[in-house]
């Protein structure tokens, strides 16, 4: 097959790349909030361990998207010579 042919990305795996970018900006900025949140309880309050799991959900849905977008997938199309 061709190489351009192999290389072209897809709108689905741009967008996935995006998304995934978009996922790690949101697990960086959860991590901030958790952070500076202003805790008086310790790490046994919800809110804290909600915003941990936060983090490890937006890390992998990053992680998993990262791949997809970044992907080398075939073009399957069929083309006809004419």
């Amino acid at each position: 097959m061709d190489d351009k042919i192999m290389n072209s990305k897809g709108i689905g795996q741009k967008i996935a790349y995006g998304l995934s970018l978009v996922s790690f900006f949101l697990a960086i900025v959860l991590t901030y909030v958790l952070i500076t949140y202003d805790q008086d309880t310790g790490t046994a309050d919800s809110i804290i361990a909600s915003m941990m799991a936060g983090i490890v959900f937006f890390v992998g849905v990053g992680v998993v998207l990262l791949v997809i977008g970044k992907a080398n997938l075939p073009d399957l199309r069929i083309y006809r010579d004419r």
